[in-house]
């Protein structure tokens, strides 16, 4: 007979506007422009903490606003590590993902855990960054 073990998925979701450019990149997007950048970021819970919550979403939203508030309204570029690496939808949502696990991790150890993060340029299309343990 097998366990159950359950799972909590917590989910929040921001925007900033912000513009880059992508150095090397052959087609309009090698120019400066901008976009309504969309975040979501999931977390994983098994185990509810003694008020019965995964984690706060307001706690898990000032934590992404304090990193997007970094970001919001600047050319991405100019900023690390985007002074090096393409400001691509993978490297913004990977940044943010590894920002946040680590707010998280100090705060609830492993209790939460990062699960996903999601960033979309536009409507149409979007990026998921994730880690697995493997």
């Amino acid at each position: 007979m097998s366990s159950l073990r359950r799972q909590y998925v917590v989910r929040v979701n921001t925007e900033f506007a912000a513009a880059h450019v992508l150095r090397g990149y052959a087609g309009a997007c090698e120019r400066i422009h901008g976009h309504t950048w969309k975040v979501e970021v999931e977390v994983v819970v098994h185990r509810l903490d003694a008020l019965g919550m995964g984690i706060d979403t307001h706690e898990l939203t000032g934590a992404l606003a304090g990193i997007i508030s970094e970001l919001d309204h600047r050319l991405l570029n100019e900023i690390p590590p985007f002074d090096e690496v393409n400001p691509t939808a993978e490297n913004v949502a990977s940044l943010v993902y590894g920002r946040v696990a680590g707010i998280i991790q100090i705060a609830h150890g492993d209790r939460v855990q990062m699960r996903a993060v999601t960033v979309r340029e536009n409507d149409r299309s979007s990026v998921t960054y994730s880690e697995d343990g493997a």
